[in-house]
């Protein structure tokens, strides 16, 4: 490896963990804002009127893009409403259901459990399309969720029932997502991840917009400067920017490496949850998070392995 291409490694690792911990503070900035009084549809539906025209514009010069390279046009009528379904199934569901769920558990707890959706891509994999888990795989599952059940034991006897329902939404939540990263795949390698992103994130949108409506008057978006200032970040430093920075590393590193990067983000979580916050961090915390830690980053380590072997032997001459 030239002296170049191991800078232009090194900084994409950067660019990577810079993003991942941008992706961090989303937690933070919702229970910030829930002390403000602001509940969770309203913090989500201002994350996306603020994000919203950044992923319009950015989509519509990708698209031109995109066209251009291709020589003709990419999308039917069928194919876009089609990745707008899927968008709200990824950005609206996922993204309620984890707000909601912030308002019953600690962030550093909702946390971990996002990070568990890759074990739910594989299983589904396994279940639909007769995707093989190894034992040493189904070993790092438990050993994942082993340190999330060491977690809400011990904030099941400080929180009771709120530490069940908010669990139960955000684990709802990473379900969500990994459906929607299972379906989205074809589209992306289709139409590229930029593109698919601008599409899917104005579809999210306008429906989380429409479900702000149905439940409330206009009036209610109105908040203290405070607060205004907490959707802003919400919006920008924990959405827009990170999605592009995440972007940038994966164009520079590949995303085997970023998603390995941005189990960074626990970490940054767990320290501005404990030092911001003021949230708990016992033993138990620090046992379950590194078990929740090993066995994310071990079941994907052993998933890319599979997929690179059965892809060489898919090369191999019969």
């Amino acid at each position: 490896m030239s002296k170049t291409s191991g800078n232009k490694m090194i900084l994409g690792y950067l660019v990577g963990a810079l993003g991942a911990s941008f992706f961090a503070t989303k937690g933070i900035l919702i229970k910030l804002a829930l002390i403000e009084n602001v509940d969770a549809i309203t913090t989500l539906t201002w994350r996306m009127i603020i994000a919203l025209p950044f992923f319009i514009l950015i989509g519509y010069f990708g698209y031109r893009r995109r066209v251009a390279e291709n020589d003709g046009p990419l999308l039917t009528a069928k194919s876009l409403l089609t990745v707008a379904a899927i968008g709200a199934l990824g950005y609206y569901l996922a993204s309620y259901l984890d707000f909601a769920g912030l308002t019953y558990i600690s962030a550093q707890f909702d946390r971990l459990i996002l990070l568990t959706y890759p074990i739910f891509v594989v299983l589904i994999g396994a279940i639909f399309q007769g995707r093989r888990l190894k034992p040493k795989m189904i070993i790092a599952l438990f050993v994942s969720y082993g340190g999330l059940a060491v977690i809400f034991a011990r904030d099941l006897q400080i929180d009771g029932q709120s530490t069940i329902i908010g669990g139960a939404l955000v684990l709802g939540a990473a379900l969500s997502y990994a459906i929607y990263q299972v379906l989205a795949k074809p589209h992306i390698d289709r139409i590229g991840a930029r593109l698919f992103t601008s599409i899917a994130m104005t579809a999210a949108g306008l429906v989380v917009i429409a479900h702000f409506f149905l439940i409330n008057d206009f009036s209610d978006l109105s908040l203290p400067p405070r607060a205004m200032m907490l959707m802003f970040a919400v919006a920008t430093i924990s959405t827009v920017i990170p999605a592009y920075l995440i972007s940038i590393s994966i164009g520079m590193v590949g995303p085997e490496p970023t998603a390995v990067i941005g189990n960074v983000s626990t970490l940054v979580t767990i320290g501005l949850a404990v030092t911001i916050l003021g949230e708990d961090f016992t033993l138990w915390h620090a046992a379950g998070a590194a078990m929740v830690l090993i066995g994310v980053i071990s079941f994907t380590q052993m998933d890319r392995r599979a997929k690179e072997a059965a892809a060489r032997k898919m090369q191999m001459p019969s």
